[in-house]
């Protein structure tokens, strides 16, 4: 049995060699159209570019079966392959980066980091504050300003969207000391449901969003819940950007009612001239969290392995069962 594994040109050959004798490996332009053959013939796609170019390639491709992302989130991808072509996510290849990144972000807010960034660049010596005051609050508008400390050891970490990528950050936060308390789509030992994130919100001193964009996490994060969450509380979000509504985040940021680090905005790319660029208190990263150098590596011996299983006619793993 011959399986046609489609990959796009950008694809380093040195990741596609060693592969068994049944698999060919077709290399799929950015736009079909300009090659000769505009209809091309193969069984296994692995997609990586942006979604608008895989539409574009989409309407090229015949006899595809099983379409394999190479990233963990594929909201972008749904509805545009019929349902019988299965399609699958590359759970668990983004997890290492996106929770260092997390943990980065979280420790660069907690010592204030963008703030004296900002001060070595005017050239000004800024000292760091200590409070007498429980609820620390956030820095004002005044002449001669410091910058708050916050501590991670015994703060609260609140996990919104427990799987892998939230196992992996709170594996690398357990060393400081942080208090975990997590929440899933439904309950289970140890687990949150995320109905009763309303009631569990108020008490989190960090809330980190590690959820799939669905129908029912889209503007999860409102004017209500986020006016839930504890005055100067840090929100991070290395998820998808609509999962937050940006007018409220931007109010509750310019209100310095909380604080936040985003990898991931709504819309993006972040326009210029958007609120967002100037509120106070806010870390932005332009969606790299799940970057790496070993990202394609990683990404590619999941694909070997499904490819794999492809050949012996096994179950796929990753499926992709309704949003997600």
């Amino acid at each position: 049995m011959t399986v046609r594994v489609g990959v796009d040109l950008s694809v380093d050959e040195r990741l596609l060699q060693g592969w068994g004798s049944e698999v060919q490996f077709v290399r799929i332009p950015e736009d079909p159209k300009e090659d000769p053959k505009e209809e091309i013939e193969i069984d296994f796609w692995v997609p990586a570019l942006p979604p608008r170019i895989v539409r574009r390639q989409w309407q090229c491709l015949r006899g595809v079966r099983v379409i394999q992302a190479p990233w963990a989130g594929v909201d972008t991808l749904l509805g545009i392959f019929p349902p019988e072509v299965t399609l699958c996510d590359a759970r668990g290849v983004h997890d290492i980066p996106t929770a260092e990144w997390a943990v980065t972000a979280i420790l660069a807010m907690q010592k204030n980091i963008p703030f004296f960034v900002d001060r070595q660049r005017e050239g000004k010596w800024t000292l760091g504050q200590q409070s007498n005051q429980v609820d620390h609050p956030l820095p004002t508008k005044i002449k001669n300003p410091r910058a708050p400390m916050h501590e991670v050891a015994d703060a609260v970490v609140l996990i919104v969207g427990y799987g892998s990528i939230g196992r992996g950050i709170e594996a690398r936060l357990s060393p400081f000391g942080s208090t975990f308390v997590r929440i899933g789509r439904t309950a289970h030992e140890g687990v949150e449901a995320v109905s009763n994130l309303d009631q569990v919100l108020p008490s989190a001193d960090i809330v980190v969003l590690t959820i799939p964009l669905t129908s029912e996490t889209r503007h999860l994060f409102d004017a209500k819940l986020l006016a839930r969450m504890k005055p100067g509380a840090l929100l991070v979000n290395a998820s998808r950007g609509p999962i937050v509504e940006t007018e409220a985040l931007v109010e509750a940021l310019s209100e310095r009612r909380i604080r936040a680090a985003l990898d991931v905005t709504n819309p993006e790319p972040l326009p210029e001239g958007h609120p967002l660029w100037k509120a106070p208190n806010l870390l932005i990263t332009p969606h790299v969290a799940g970057d790496s150098d070993r990202f394609m590596q990683r990404a590619f011996l999941l694909i070997r392995e499904q490819v794999e299983r492809f050949v012996r006619g096994e179950a796929l793993i990753n499926t992709v069962k309704g949003e997600y």
